[in-house]
């Protein structure tokens, strides 16, 4: 194994022991197309299924250029791939999504547009193949995103990214429990860029996010990255505030001189469905702010992020050396 390749690609594994032969088959074709050295890392994020036992045989089949990371449980994509990022040796980092959705074969587009200056390339996918409710809450949320972080990423729902080593470096510093890496990225690049890729359907199995998780996800890329929600509440519960003051205003003039002419605005008033409007208001007020104090207490705990069960991998030197795989001793970071 080359001590400092050119190109490491992370795929971070979960639960994919139907679709992992089928990546195998095409990543490394691939990468041997793009006649630089490198190297894949593959990181099991606590998978229950076969994944961990295909990823020791593939590390077997080419330890020169395959590395595996294995969590003792599932701590989430993110962070897998953060244990991935801690551990590369190249120059440029690109991440890849196991699922083969985003076709291996396109990270030479990514290389391409860093040769031209750019430090992070975003992949944006062109003709997905998601079912219509994925894609219109991504567009959504693409455009809610950019109005309250500013940060400009067309499609933040696509893994095929490529980094610079700084960048990568950089995010590995900021020891963040939790965090979102392209938008975490974005805000550290100087020359951000994106490229058309292809997007097909899922090679085997189903996908690992649910309506549940990807509103959690996109809870903690706005919270993790601005105070424009809190401000927000902030503004609304003001306005509710004056709005509630000038009605009861309006309403005891009502009583007091006109006799009855805004009768019908007090009786709206009256409505129960404003005390559930009201209700509802703080209930969300107080949630928002709960995300923000939970994202406080994660950190301030300082437990570790993950717990790495073994790292497969063969020695390496700065010259080839013989066939050789071992595999390290439990750890934790």
């Amino acid at each position: 194994m080359i001590a400092h390749p050119q190109l490491s690609v992370v795929i971070p594994v979960y639960n994919e022991e139907a679709g992992l032969p089928a990546l195998f088959a095409r990543i490394y074709p691939a990468l041997d197309a793009l006649d630089v050295p490198y190297e894949v890392i593959f990181v099991n994020d606590g998978s229950r299924d076969r994944s961990a036992a295909l990823l020791r045989e593939q590390f077997t089949a080419r330890p020169d250029v395959t590395r595996v990371i294995l969590f003792n449980a599932n701590y989430g994509q993110h962070l897998a791939i953060l244990a991935g990022f801690e551990r590369v040796r190249g120059e440029r980092i690109v991440t890849l999504d196991a699922d083969l959705q985003n076709p291996p074969e396109e990270i030479g587009k990514l290389l391409a547009v860093m040769d031209g200056g750019a430090d992070y390339v975003g992949g944006v996918r062109r003709n997905r193949e998601d079912v219509w409710w994925r894609r219109a809450a991504s567009r959504l949320m693409n455009r809610l995103r950019e109005r309250i972080t500013r940060i400009r990423m067309t499609d933040q729902g696509c893994m095929l990214r490529a980094y610079s080593r700084d960048i990568v470096d950089a995010i590995v510093a900021a020891r963040e429990v939790s965090t979102f890496i392209p938008a975490l990225a974005y805000t550290f690049a100087h020359h951000p860029a994106e490229v058309d890729v292809l997007h097909e359907e899922r090679a085997a199995g189903e996908s690992k996010y649910s309506m549940y998780r990807l509103m959690r996800l996109n809870f903690d890329l706005v919270t993790g990255f601005s105070l424009v929600p809190l401000q927000l509440f902030s503004v609304v519960g003001m306005i509710v505030a004056i709005g509630s003051v000038v009605l009861y205003a309006v309403v005891i003039v009502e009583r007091a001189i006109t006799g009855g002419v805004l009768e019908g605005l007090k009786a709206v008033w009256d409505r129960d469905i404003l005390e559930f409007f009201l209700i509802g208001c703080i209930m969300f007020g107080v949630g928002l702010l709960g995300e923000y104090v939970g994202r406080i207490y994660q950190q301030v705990r300082e437990r570790p992020r993950y717990v790495i069960r073994a790292v497969l991998e063969r020695e390496h030197d700065d010259v080839d050396l013989p066939h050789r795989p071992a595999e390290s001793v439990r750890a934790i970071r």
